[in-house]
């Protein structure tokens, strides 16, 4: 049978039309799939979000380091040296494998962006927007019939439940209702908490900057140093303001701070920006939110100041927990400066300083010791005891607290942390991470360690090793005096220890400083050995 043109037109435009919407439908359904892929990756897997985060801005200023030229446009920096510095930066941990005067302005604006992008404010503002999409994502139908940002000793709530015949009125005091869900939260919480870190963000960086600048530009003597060297002053105090709020320890000069220890006004002027980038940001953020409250009057603030656990964000906690971290902050920091000058005031060190520069320079070096790794001194002269000191210091988280958090130890987490699979018993805990790294380390470098053991000793390795998980800094460095065989071709360099190791050597230690950074989500491991 023959078909006349005009059917076979029908005909071939129906099967175009249903065709067409076959992939209209297949289109909309591949693009739920990947939203609703995206949102569980998201509620479910942080840790992914993070190390995609982190291997992402740490290749691309890779790129940035790698496509711009140093300062010497001769002088080619290696590729493992470039990559190593960009996760140092990205992670905040200001290891070096090459001098910081190396680098040009534009290298060095690169490394101050990644800085800020990397440091502990920005990313926990990133966790906050994901926070709020989910709880956007979830919408009405987890909402409840009563507003989450009320008083709870003068308010109750109306919900509605269904009888027979009728719906009957009932009322609840809010204090029953179980407010710790995450999901309950409004988003219009989350965006205040959110528009508070931007806040904090930019006070806490452009108010470091124009500090450090106006002192700059009123010291004759600081401006010497740095038009010695060619640096400028805006570059050396946005860089060095961000990397102190970031807790980074990176300066745009190679002595790091200590062509800067005499001048104890700029290190009592940095040491507030090291506290509230990390170990008091906590306490500093519950202050501006406070003021924020104060000054705008939204009960949104009322509610994050009365209900901080509720909101899941990692760095609101209670007034009680915010005097528990002041008092352990400021016990190591004390305990530090008193040890450091028991121990230091004479050594050679300091010998050009006098009292009041050497108690604010150890009181400088005693904040830096905890993450932020600015240093005024070579810590290879220092005694053994402070280096095991600065050890134990640097491997301590920066919220660490003597006295336990509320609700700490029968909260639901960690009931449900109980609960989950077996496989999880095998996690080891930090310090079997960090012994298999050093262990590493010292294969990868064991033809050092045997030719050079002054410079490659295994406590040299794990002051490394620890520094770099602590995203903290300090390094011994590396000696052309201490090496047994002299080597007239050999040459002191300013940047860390690390610096001298082999490719696999760096390698491992860029894995280090990434798992360090990463190590929140890893704080738990090790619980079900049990060592009998």
């Amino acid at each position: 049978m023959v078909h006349s043109p005009v059917a076979f037109l029908r005909k071939l435009q129906t099967s175009s039309s249903s065709l067409a919407t076959e992939l209209i439908s297949f289109s909309k359904y591949a693009q739920k799939s990947m939203k609703y892929s995206w949102q569980f990756i998201c509620q479910n897997n942080p840790l992914f979000i993070q190390v995609t985060y982190f291997t992402l801005i740490s290749f691309a200023g890779y790129a940035a380091l790698k496509i711009i030229k140093p300062r010497d446009e001769q002088d080619t920096l290696k590729d493992i040296d470039l990559l190593f510095t960009s996760v140092s930066a990205s992670t905040v941990s200001s290891m070096a494998t090459v001098e910081m005067e190396d680098f040009s302005s534009a290298q060095l604006c690169i490394l101050t962006i990644l800085m800020l992008i990397g440091g502990e404010v920005f990313t926990s503002m990133l966790d906050l927007y994901f926070m709020r999409a989910t709880s956007i994502t979830k919408g009405s139908s987890n909402r409840k019939g009563y507003s989450v940002y009320v008083d709870n000793e003068s308010i109750t709530s109306a919900m509605s439940v269904p009888n027979n015949t009728q719906d009957t009125i009932v009322t609840m005091p809010l204090s029953e209702l179980h407010l710790e869900e995450k999901k309950q939260v409004e988003p219009k919480i989350i965006e205040s908490l959110g528009h508070a870190l931007l806040v904090y963000l930019l006070v806490s960086n452009l108010g470091s900057s124009l500090v450090i600048y106006l002192y700059l530009i009123s010291v004759p003597d600081a401006q010497g140093v740095l038009k010695r060297k060619g640096i400028g002053f805006v570059i050396f105090s946005v860089f060095t303001a961000v990397s102190s709020v970031a807790n980074c320890g990176f300066t745009p000069v190679n002595e790091n701070m200590i062509i800067f220890q005499k001048r104890s006004i700029l290190l009592l002027l940095i040491i507030p920006q090291i506290l509230a980038g990390n170990t008091l940001f906590a306490p500093c953020l519950r202050f501006l939110v406070w003021s924020l409250k104060k000054v705008t009057g939204q009960e949104d603030y009322r509610f994050i100041l009365q209900h901080p656990e509720t909101i899941g964000y990692k760095h609101l906690m209670s007034s009680k927990e915010c005097v528990y971290l002041m008092s352990t902050v400021f016990s190591f920091i004390i305990t530090q400066t008193i040890l450091f000058c028991s121990l230091e005031w004479s050594s050679e060190a300091l010998r050009a300083m006098n009292s009041y520069e050497k108690i604010i320079g150890a009181l400088f070096q005693s904040t830096n010791a905890r993450h932020a790794g600015e240093y005024i001194v070579d810590l290879s002269s220092l005694s053994s005891a402070i280096l095991v000191l600065y050890t134990v210091m640097m491997y301590l988280p920066g919220e660490t607290s003597l006295l336990p958090r509320d609700g700490e130890q029968h909260s639901r987490a960690e009931i449900k942390h109980k609960r989950k699979r077996l496989l999880e018993n095998w996690i080891f805990s930090q310090l079997s991470y960090l012994a298999i790294f050093v262990m590493l380390i010292c294969i990868t470098e064991r033809e050092a360690l045997i030719t050079d053991p002054l410079n490659f000793n295994v406590f040299n390795i794990l002051f490394e090793v620890v520094s770099a998980y602590g995203n903290v800094g300090f390094s011994v460095g590396y000696s052309c005096k201490r090496l047994l065989n002299h080597d007239v071709y050999c040459k002191d360099a300013s940047y860390g220890f690390v610096g001298k190791w082999s490719g696999k050597g760096k390698v491992i230690l860029i894995i280090v400083m990434v798992f360090g950074r990463l190590k929140a989500f890893n704080m738990k491991g090790g619980r079900a050995w049990r060592l009998r």
